[in-house]
């Protein structure tokens, strides 16, 4: 995938942001910079701040300091106008189990003030997508995890945003879903969308992403395009060389355990 000129901008981009959960700063000054039209893979160990930096994106928690503009807009001083441009896949998903796959799409779009004509054949589209219209009257209590994550998608997807947030996305499904999934987020951004995904399995992000940030213990440790954080390595190292050495874990070795052997 092409890096984008100067002049297409950024979708994303924080000065100095920062939450504290009292003594502790989960997120610790962080500047992002996404260039609208890309996969920007955000990177760390569990507990580094990634969920945290998303949550403060998306509105779900206040920052504690620092500035944020999302499609150019601040969303301290303007939240619905980035609400109405953005799609958000949390983590834990945030379904209601008892409405089925096309009631969660329906309740979806008229939040969004999306018309019937409208509503209708996007659902239809996005279903068909997913594979899941067979079961698009099935509760999303009864549906797998993959299913559950493909209807989140498609509910991110539905108002037609220009931005989507994704909390490890590909966590806990199959190989089907997971290339239902990554060849619908490069058809997004071949259309103009931005993608902001979190994701613990780095050979994905590799294959997936253009441009990818990496934060540890709250602190953004290293952000550019694919090729610059290769290039910068000087060794041809893969991203999960390259991730294990920003984030200090390079020298790690598994001790000698004879007892584990029979």
């Amino acid at each position: 995938m092409t890096e984008p000129s100067e002049s297409v901008g950024l979708a994303l981009e924080t000065h100095g942001l920062r939450r504290n959960f009292g003594e502790l700063a989960a997120v610790d000054g962080v500047d992002l910079s996404v260039p609208r039209g890309t996969l920007y893979g955000f990177l760390g160990p569990n507990g580094a701040g990634k969920s945290t930096t998303i949550k403060c994106l998306t509105g779900l928690l206040r920052p504690s300091g620092g500035t944020m503009r999302i499609l150019g807009i601040d969303p301290e001083n303007n939240p619905l106008a980035v609400k109405r441009r953005v799609g958000v896949v949390p983590e834990d998903l945030a379904l209601f189990d008892r409405l089925t796959g096309a009631e969660t799409l329906t309740f979806v779009g008229k939040v969004h003030g999306l018309d019937k004509a409208t509503l209708r054949s996007r659902s239809k589209e996005l279903l068909d997508l997913m594979d899941l219209t067979a079961a698009s009257d099935n509760l999303v209590s009864d549906y797998s995890h993959g299913m559950r994550k493909k209807i989140a998608l498609a509910a991110a997807l539905l108002p037609g945003p220009h931005l989507l947030f994704l909390d490890e996305p590909f966590e806990g499904i199959d190989a089907v879903a997971s290339r239902q999934i990554k060849d619908l987020l490069h058809a997004f951004v071949g259309r103009g969308g931005t993608v902001f995904l979190t994701s613990h399995i780095l050979e994905i992000v590799e294959r997936l992403c253009s441009h990818v940030g990496v934060i540890a213990r709250g602190k953004l440790v290293a952000q550019g395009s694919l090729q610059s954080l290769r290039q910068a390595s000087h060794d041809g190292k893969n991203l999960e060389e390259i991730f294990l050495d920003l984030v200090g874990a390079g020298e790690d070795r598994i001790p000698q355990m004879e007892w584990l052997s029979g």
